[in-house]
């Protein structure tokens, strides 16, 4: 037994999938004396000495891996514990795969911006909308035009909202509003999307 070539899974061994995934114990990491065994078919071998379940993965060609616990007592079972590292490994790689990522595109624009520019900026703003993406647009004030951002602030916000309405890129809704000295942001997302 002590030959680790009639070992299917050896921690210790180079080869060993070294991965986030690999939280479980195996074969000799397993410390509990008696272990509820399940093999390979599904079928329930009952409550065994570790060294007697160890054996009979041996035997089968297989790692005995701990699985679970139910009521203090440690439920182990056979299987190929590298295929089913590789598996788990798909699984997690195709939900990554499926999920949507949401990004926040931010659009800075002055207080003082011209028309042309202004309508170039939306416009950027209702293609992030069609990507699926949040928008930040960020007000930024410089010098004396701080002292009119109480005055000029909501007036500019309310215009883009309308002008985003007008342009129908669906129900935009009003996520966020942050102010600090010079800058004021809000963050725009169109809704059910």
């Amino acid at each position: 037994m002590n030959n680790t070539n009639n070992k299917p899974f050896n921690k210790n061994n180079s080869k060993a999938p070294n991965d986030a995934l690999n939280k479980h114990n195996v074969n000799e990491q397993i410390r509990s004396e008696k272990l509820m065994v399940i093999d390979d078919l599904g079928q329930q071998l009952g409550l065994l000495p570790r060294g007697q379940a160890l054996m009979k993965a041996y035997e089968k060609n297989m790692d005995l891996v701990q699985v679970g616990e139910n009521d203090g007592v440690p439920i182990a079972k056979f299987m190929d514990y590298g295929k089913f590292l590789y598996a788990k490994k798909k699984q997690l790689a195709d939900a990554k795969k499926h999920q949507k990522v949401i990004l926040v595109k931010e659009i800075k624009m002055r207080p003082n911006i011209g028309d042309q520019d202004y309508k170039t900026k939306l416009n950027q703003a209702v293609q992030f909308f069609a990507d699926g993406n949040k928008v930040k647009f960020t007000l930024q004030f410089r010098g004396r035009e701080a002292t009119m951002i109480d005055d000029v602030g909501p007036r500019f916000f309310s215009r883009i909202l309308t002008d985003l309405v007008e342009k129908n890129v669906g129900q935009v809704v009003e996520e966020k509003d942050s102010r600090s000295n010079m800058l004021w942001t809000k963050i725009f997302f169109v809704k059910g999307k």
